[in-house]
């Protein structure tokens, strides 16, 4: 058995800070054309979520709700104020204390989705943007083991990653 886990950074927002402050910034044209693709891609490749851990920024729900329009189902979605510009270690403690063992979709931000993305992976794919992990970056992680517990850095074999570039 294989634990998956697929880590995307928020799609491109708008930079006008609105009243809010950077928490309630919406997503730009590119950035909603972006998590559209970033859905129908994953629907294509089968990479299905049965969970989602999404940061509760604005641009990080507005990213899931386009995406999620692309994949049907129902996945338990868990909004969490944590994973709002969380570092690496936080992200990773979140994906620890999961439960299940059916697919996981985490979005959330950079840097910690970047950090997070090489610390997991047993090695970088062959991609010129994973290091930087730009606006909707999406990778798809499996771990050999039965509970997320017992993932460590190092771990996760990249089995895709892709950026909006790559389909749009």
């Amino acid at each position: 058995m294989s634990l998956q886990l697929i880590l995307m950074r928020h799609a491109k927002s708008d930079w006008d800070t609105p009243a809010g402050g950077d928490f309630e910034r919406t997503l730009n044209k590119r950035g909603r054309r972006s998590a559209t693709a970033i859905g129908k891609w994953l629907a294509t490749n089968g990479y299905n979520p049965e969970t989602v851990l999404c940061s509760a920024a604005t641009r990080t729900q507005e990213t899931w709700h386009l995406v999620s329009a692309e994949l049907g189902g129902e996945p338990t979605v868990n909004v969490q104020h944590a994973l709002y510009l969380a570092s690496p270690d936080q992200m990773f403690q979140e994906i620890c204390q999961l439960s299940t063992e059916n697919p996981v979709l985490m979005i959330a931000h950079n840097p910690g989705s970047a950090i997070l993305a090489n610390a997991l992976a047993d090695g970088a794919p062959a991609h010129s943007r994973f290091d930087d992990y730009p606006t909707a970056a999406t990778a798809v992680f499996e771990f050999p083991m039965n509970d997320w517990g017992s993932i460590r850095p190092g771990t996760g074999h990249v089995v895709d990653f892709v950026v909006p570039r790559d389909l749009v």
